[in-house]
């Protein structure tokens, strides 16, 4: 049966959706089933398999992205739509947003050891490895998601809905995508969803500052991993255990606290009063 693609822009943007991601796992399952297969049957492995897999699902996204866009939209320059542009100014955004979610992460932590609630520790690894790592690793993480939520996502439901409703909708989404994990998991993670939906907002409001390209967001999201990467991975602190983890965040990680939510809905507050303002 022949399947008539330019057809699917008709369509509603669930069932856009639904035969995207059907077509992305179609693509992709076998090749992660088989790799599982062959490198993941012993648990020492596991982290193996993942490396192995994640690249092939980004590479087999942007591939099936390309396609979407001229064969279902005629729009052969898809990606430039979507914001990701190699140009000056969106290098500058991506360092930019590097800074401010670096800066925001620190903030957050000096914060906490002002108020004595965590002690500074001397780094119990190579430092500057740390950092490059965490910087490469942040990036990498940082342009896959938002080339997925903040360029393909929302520009599929902006065709259908509000600005408002589609930003919102987006968020949501972005937040939901982090609990696809075992229901324990899910459970001692959940604190954490709030801080999400608020980092999904700022990262559209980032992209519409930015006048639609990805750089901002994906800076913004990668400085905020690599900030997080580096204290964390570094083992740069540990908790006095004057305050309850709910306050400083469960795991040490701060979007699982009250004071992550605080900072989140700050920033989120700003980027929002920046993206009115273009």
């Amino acid at each position: 049966m022949k399947i008539n693609l330019p057809q699917l822009a008709q369509r509603p943007a669930p069932l856009r959706l639904g035969c995207f991601i059907c077509l992305l796992l179609l693509l992709w399952l076998p090749l992660a089933a088989l790799i599982y297969r062959i490198v993941g049957e012993r648990n020492d492995h596991g982290n193996l398999a993942s490396i192995l897999t994640m690249p092939i699902l980004c590479a087999e996204f942007i591939f099936l992205v390309k396609l979407w866009g001229k064969q279902v939209y005629q729009q052969p320059q898809i990606f430039t739509d979507y914001g990701l542009e190699f140009s000056r100014l969106n290098g500058l955004d991506v360092l930019r947003g590097l800074a401010i979610g670096f800066i925001s992460v620190l903030s957050i932590f000096s914060l906490q050891g002002l108020l004595g609630w965590l002690i500074w520790q001397p780094p119990q690894v190579f430092l500057l490895k740390i950092i490059l790592e965490g910087l490469l690793i942040s990036l990498a993480v940082a342009f896959g998601e938002e080339l997925f939520f903040r360029g393909w996502l929302l520009d599929e439901l902006q065709r259908d809905y509000s600005p408002s409703m589609a930003q919102w909708t987006n968020a949501i989404l972005f937040a939901v995508a982090h609990f696809i994990k075992p229901l324990e998991a899910i459970i001692h993670t959940l604190p954490q969803f709030p801080a999400l939906v608020l980092l999904g907002l700022t990262l559209v409001w980032g992209k519409r500052w930015r006048r639609g390209r990805l750089g901002l967001p994906i800076g913004l999201h990668g400085g905020l991993v690599w900030g997080y990467y580096i204290i964390n991975v570094g083992e740069l602190m540990t908790y006095s255990q004057q305050v309850p983890d709910w306050v400083t965040g469960v795991n040490k990680n701060p979007l699982q606290g009250v004071m992550g939510v605080l900072f989140m809905s700050g920033l989120a507050l700003w980027m929002r009063r920046r993206s009115v303002k273009v």
